[in-house]
């Protein structure tokens, strides 16, 4: 396990001297661990060149399959060492679904479990669970997440929007109105639209000509300002369309292939504050939405 550990904190690190500060050893003991263990091995795990060490093709390879490992050991060492509180729970969400879904249904969750706690951070990649402190994560796409189990909250549903201005400029009661309407894309969805209007047997616009934006709640805030007409989830918007900043003129909505889902590793299930949050969040996601 020495000899395991001092190849981990240098392949991580890139240096025998940072590897020796992290583990409080010396850099020569960190040295004759990882000589031990190639000679243990039969194999070369790093290229040397003066002090610089740099992991070869064996050494990476290596690592991936051992790294997890050791990051749940240590994991489980510090769970035991120091418990975490049995009433709070860590999760990563996408920024706009923790701002505009999940945020605004908290309060009922408290309501439900008082003593609860939710402790929510943005991230938008596919972490590894083994190596970072979070119970479980909010995830778009498909049931892909490495080493995951998956729960379905719901697919997307994108509905045509338009500011309440925009709507009584053009008069908009039916699908061909709207291609009279500046139309506006999110960047990644150009072709929402065409695939919008199919719906109704309508040719869609030209892609090229329609103005973007990179995120939704960009392309939202344009909507607003009378800029044109837009796609949006529409769980993204329901303060704006409950405030009548912005209008659903066609209530059809284009039902997205992407899916969310509530991605959580098997261990997490022995947590009892996760199983009633992970019970409450699939409840949730068949309840309306808060009103504001």
């Amino acid at each position: 396990m020495a000899m395991l550990h001092c190849f981990e904190a240098a392949a991580r690190l890139g240096s025998f001297s940072r590897a020796a500060e992290s583990l409080q050893l010396t850099q020569s003991a960190v040295s004759r661990h990882i000589a031990n263990l190639e000679q243990w091995l039969g194999a070369t795990l790093f290229t040397r060149n003066g002090r610089r060490i740099v992991l070869n093709e064996t050494g990476q390879l290596f690592l991936e399959d051992i790294g997890p490992a050791l990051a749940g050991i240590r994991r489980a060492t510090g769970r035991l060492m120091d418990p975490e509180p049995e009433h709070m729970i860590e999760l990563a969400v996408l920024p706009s679904f923790g701002m505009r879904w999940l945020a605004p249904r908290l309060p009922r969750l408290t309501q439900t479990h008082p003593d609860l706690v939710v402790n929510l951070s943005a991230r938008t990649d596919i972490f590894d669970f083994t190596r970072e402190a979070f119970h479980g994560a909010i995830h778009v796409g498909g049931p892909d997440w490495p080493g995951a189990e998956h729960d379905l909250l719901f697919s997307e549903h994108v509905v045509p929007v338009v500011a309440p201005e925009l709507l009584e400029r053009y008069a908009i009661s039916s699908p061909e109105d709207l291609l009279r309407v500046p139309l506006l894309v999110q960047s990644q969805r150009k072709d929402a639209w065409a695939r919008w209007f199919a719906l109704f047997g309508l040719p869609g616009p030209e892609l090229e000509n329609l103005p973007s934006a990179s995120h939704f709640l960009m392309l939202a805030q344009s909507v607003k300002a009378g800029g044109g007409a837009a796609l949006l989830p529409s769980f993204l918007i329901t303060p704006e369309l409950s405030a009548g900043e912005l209008i659903i003129p066609i209530d059809t909505p284009l039902i997205e292939e992407r899916r969310y889902w509530l991605a959580f590793p098997e261990s997490s299930k022995r947590i009892k504050a996760f199983t009633l949050f992970r019970n409450w969040l699939r409840q949730e996601c068949e309840s309306p939405a808060p009103t504001t």
